[in-house]
């Protein structure tokens, strides 16, 4: 089987979780031992789609008829469109519209967790859909004293300081207003808050939230994957407050670093994460204050073999095969569909 791993507009999500979602693909294809290729090359058998935007469609159109095997990646829905940039909410309902089309250009749709698929199969889409995850570099991704210094000595922490970190774009769905009301709570705890976005595209308010953010709370921007690993191993804390995730990999990086994470009790962690098992959960400020405190004062035990045996199970080379075998199945369908029976 050859794949095409379609990375047209790669740039415009170079540096969000489908952006990564896109590299961890090319890894796992390259781990299963399939041909892969980025272009657009007429030998090819399946051709796999990350983005919405207008090229994926029409690049959709036309493997499909070249009688390609077309699979998107469903990464996105209106649920998490909401509460992102500008005028997101009011747009929200017309994204929900053209997601459905371009995920029903699929023979089949790949999305992260059970969560999601539900939310697709909510929307009326009537092709075949599966969750897998996006899978996480547990080889790259593992706890590291010397990673741990490194990025102490870096943001000159001193010995005992204690340090929060936060992963994603600077958007009220990613819980930035609530992270920067908790650095202003604890005022004794250095707060980190890794992720850019342009600030004319967010509501005023949050724009104003991040400019006058207290003085314990620093925001280091987008930093490579050598450098946000060193952040994993070196915080005493990864709190990730948003309030819609199809899975979030930065859960699952962190949760492979083996530090203490807190996040939000949200439906699409069900499953796979329990609050005082693998992770620790909070549904309010309050109560991600209280956890956050708990957590740092070592009051609250630690769950890092749990947290890391999670990310394990969902580690690039076990996705990978799951993955593959949702080519085959679909490669043979549409070939029994064609009754021409599988010969590849």
């Amino acid at each position: 089987m050859k794949v095409r791993l379609y990375t047209g507009s790669l740039k415009l999500v170079e540096r969000s979780g489908v952006g990564q979602a896109i590299h961890h693909q090319a890894a796992m294809l390259r781990d299963a031992d399939l041909e892969v290729t980025e272009r657009n090359e007429p030998d090819v058998d399946l051709v796999h789609f990350n983005t919405v935007f207008p090229d994926s469609f029409f690049a959709a159109i036309l493997a499909r008829l070249r009688g390609q095997t077309v699979i998107y990646y469903g990464h996105s829905t209106m649920e998490d469109f909401r509460n992102s940039f500008r005028f997101s909410n009011l747009a929200a309902p017309l994204f929900k519209r053209w997601i459905k089309l371009c995920y029903s250009m699929g023979d089949g749709i790949i999305t992260p967790t059970d969560y999601s698929k539900r939310l697709l199969e909510s929307y009326g889409i009537r092709k075949p859909i599966f969750a897998l995850s996006n899978g996480v570099d547990t080889e790259k991704f593992s706890p590291s004293s010397s990673r741990r210094a490194a990025f102490r000595a870096k943001y000159g922490l001193a010995p005992g300081q204690k340090a929060v970190i936060s992963v994603g774009l600077q958007i009220e769905r990613k819980g930035i207003l609530e992270f920067i009301e908790l650095a202003r709570r604890l005022p004794e705890v250095r707060f980190f808050w890794f992720g850019h976005t342009d600030l004319s595209l967010v509501p005023a308010e949050v724009a104003e939230a991040v400019r006058k953010a207290p003085a314990n709370l620093t925001f280091p921007g987008f930093v490579d994957q050598d450098q946000l690993r060193d952040a994993y191993c070196g915080a005493d804390l990864f709190c990730f407050m948003s309030h819609e995730e199809t899975e979030g990999i930065v859960v699952l990086e962190a949760l492979a670093c083996g530090i203490p994470l807190l996040v939000r009790d949200i439906p699409v962690y069900e499953g796979w994460l329990q609050d005082g098992r693998n992770v620790y959960m909070a549904s309010d400020l309050d109560g991600f204050e209280e956890r956050t405190k708990a957590i740092l004062s070592g009051e609250a035990p630690s769950l890092a073999r749990a947290s890391r045996a999670t990310a394990e199970r969902r580690s690039l080379r076990n996705t990978s095969r799951h993955l593959v075998q949702i080519y085959w199945a679909l490669e043979m369908q549409k070939a029994q569909r064609a009754g021409k029976g599988y010969v590849k």
